[in-house]
């Protein structure tokens, strides 16, 4: 079985495949300072509860954008499950796409998994929308190759800084109101975060698009997608684990799957 580690700024995600089929998938919060022990602890106690041991585990590969994650994240496998990952990135792990940017060693591990496991999916022209620590929409050729993209802050990271910059506005929920002009301090907020990121998806969405110069596919990810998804009538479709997907894709073109 494989071991797909998907260490984002916000949460680590870990999944067991046994192929192509999923057995299990636990998250927890990102700690550049959590050890390796503390990992083993929590993660095989909630893999027993699956019926899954260390020893099922044959293969591991981690993609991670926190580099302080990296060392703990490698003695947990190869202490506790006695394998030895591939790394996203790493000079020996082959993508099998190419990276048509400016500055290609610039790009996040995540977004080039993530454009995989799209690619995989939806072998077409895509943008793909990541609601993530940042919303991301990258652009994907139909050959699967990484064409760039537009990184903007996260919805979480906006509703914390008003309520850090406004001494007096609450920390409020990310929810969908019932009307645009809110009648109250919370609901206005709501609001704002909600239908302002709705106007910027809905702005952004053509904006690259036309420049792109093709009919392109608007795949959605990220634990707000749907939410948003609902609304937005651009998004073609919703894939809440794409980096999943990418993780054991990967593994699969490097011969561990």
């Amino acid at each position: 079985m494989l071991l797909a580690v998907d260490c984002g700024n916000t949460n680590t995600v870990f999944a067991v495949f046994d192929g192509d089929t999923q057995r299990g998938q636990w998250r927890i919060a990102t700690n550049p300072h959590r050890t390796a022990d503390e990992y083993a602890v929590w993660l095989t106690q909630l893999m027993s509860l699956r019926g899954l041991g260390v020893g099922d585990i044959e293969h591991a590969i981690v993609t991670t954008v926190v580099p302080g994650t990296r060392r703990n994240l490698d003695t947990l496998l190869d202490a506790h499950f006695g394998v030895t990952p591939l790394v996203v990135r790493d000079p020996n792990v082959d993508l099998r796409i190419e990276i048509l940017i400016d500055r290609p060693e610039q790009v996040g591990a995540d977004r080039l998994v993530t454009a995989v496991g799209a690619h995989l999916l939806h072998p077409q022209d895509l943008i793909v929308l990541d609601f993530g620590t940042g919303t991301s929409f990258d652009v994907i050729d139909d050959a699967g190759n990484f064409r760039g993209g537009v990184i903007a802050p996260g919805i979480n990271l906006s509703v914390e800084a008003l309520y850090m910059a406004g001494a007096l506005l609450p920390r409020v929920n990310i929810d969908k109101p019932e009307k645009v002009i809110g009648g109250a301090t919370v609901p206005a907020m709501q609001s704002g975060i909600f239908w302002g990121y709705v106007s910027m998806i809905e702005g952004m969405i053509p904006r690259i698009a036309d420049e792109y110069g093709k009919p392109v596919k608007v795949i959605a990810t990220g634990g707000l997608a749907p939410l948003f998804a609902d609304v937005i009538g651009m998004i073609d479709a919703t894939e809440p684990d794409l980096t999943l997907t990418g993780l054991r894709e990967i593994a699969r073109r490097n011969g561990i799957a």
